[in-house]
């Protein structure tokens, strides 16, 4: 099986950071300047008024602090979806990147473990820049920061190898648009980042817990507050780690399928 460690899809990789050098400084901003301009608003905003009110669904934790890790889970989400949809899209297309990379040595494998491997390190210094922007503002303690970032990269890269698995065979560019708004906005919305799911009614509630996108705020946010229990941490990580393999099976399959045909 091709990973990032082989020569070939090194050279994906390193093609992917090639085009980055052009643009990584707006993407700095967007990456700092959005959870500055989210947590002020909706953090130290907003959850002066929901902690008024002492909310039970709290257990006791700031606004702030419970609202920052469901962010960081639904923003790396975004970040995944939006490197790993209309990249690889256009990539397959005819005249796209992929097809003069089959000129070359490289095979449909070592395009999909290069890109992927972009977008992982895109949600990693995505999600390290939000982490570190929170613990700033007192939403989350230093020491949790290292386990908060791993747990958003993980859900990130949950999200991204599904998503390219998908879009290298999507033809039509209004299906990337259709799967943002109508698959990943429900669930930025009810997924439980910005309350608990808990308090939504029990059928919504039960579907609502087999989305990807609540096993990451979870899984973020009960070790940013640092009530994470070992079942609970293992069984969302384990969720997650699934769907990145699943993603990555039949990606090499679709990889292979679209892309040689």
């Amino acid at each position: 099986m091709t990973s990032i460690t082989d020569s070939r899809a090194r050279d994906a990789f390193a093609y992917w950071l090639l085009r980055y050098r052009r643009v990584w400084r707006g993407t700095i901003v967007i990456s700092v300047a959005n959870p500055v301009l989210f947590l002020t608003a909706m953090g130290a905003g907003l959850g002066t008024l929901v902690d008024h009110h002492d909310s039970g669904y709290l257990h006791g934790h700031s606004y702030l602090a419970f609202l920052a890790p469901g962010l960081l889970a639904a923003g790396m989400m975004q970040t995944a979806y939006i490197e790993s949809a209309g990249p690889v899209h256009a990539s397959a297309r005819p005249g796209g990147n992929y097809r003069a990379a089959l000129a070359t040595p490289l095979q449909p494998a070592d395009l999909l473990a290069g890109h992927l491997a972009f977008v992982a390190f895109r949600v990693a210094t995505s999600a390290l820049a939000f982490a570190l922007v929170a613990s700033a503002f007192g939403a989350v303690p230093p020491t949790r920061v290292p386990g908060l970032w791993l747990a958003a990269l993980l859900t990130g890269m949950a999200f991204a190898t599904p998503v390219a698995a998908w879009a290298v065979g999507v033809q039509r560019p209004a299906a990337l648009t259709a799967g943002f708004r109508f698959v990943l906005m429900p669930m930025y919305m009810f997924a439980g980042t910005f309350f608990s799911a808990e308090q939504l009614p029990a059928w919504l509630h039960a579907i609502v817990v087999c989305t990807p996108l609540y096993q990451g705020v979870q899984l973020c946010r009960t070790l940013s507050l640092g009530t994470a229990t070992v079942p609970g941490s293992v069984g969302h990580a384990t969720y997650l780690a699934l769907l990145v393999a699943f993603g990555v099976l039949v990606g090499r399959r679709r990889y292979a399928r679209e892309l040689t045909a």
